[in-house]
């Protein structure tokens, strides 16, 4: 019973992260437009809406997604950001890549979101929120 208990909740975890994600990418891409639209490379377009996001994605996982009493440690905090920047440069190197193989830069963003959100994902429950 308990197994499933734990089941259940690594499910509701993943989904209330999957929303987080969905709203910081929201934001994320929109401040990639803006940006790309008004002249950035597609790596600093990338970046900037990347750190959008980053910020939203703070506010809606320390509480909502990994709950926590007292609030995030110093060292969540810090294995947060480390995470986003694997994540950040995970989608620059892409759109980058991408988009000098011919790709429109909002093409090659969305083709990143899935290999960065898995890796961020899988560092953030495994590592900086597994007490959570």
């Amino acid at each position: 019973m308990t197994e499933r208990i734990v089941a259940l909740f690594a499910r509701l975890m993943f989904a209330r992260y999957l929303l987080a994600s969905i709203a910081a990418l929201s934001c994320d891409f929109i401040a990639f437009l803006a940006l790309d639209h008004g002249g950035a490379t597609p790596a600093v377009a990338a970046v900037g809406g990347y750190a959008v996001g980053l910020a939203i994605h703070w506010i809606i996982s320390v509480r909502f997604v990994f709950s926590m009493a007292g609030g995030p440690s110093p060292v969540q905090r810090v294995g947060f950001v480390v995470s986003a920047l694997l994540g950040m440069g995970v989608t620059m190197v892409m759109v980058s890549a991408l988009s000098a193989l011919g790709l429109a830069p909002a093409i090659a963003k969305l083709l990143s979101v899935p290999v960065s959100f898995l890796s961020v994902y899988a560092i953030r429950k495994y590592g900086v929120f597994a007490s959570a």
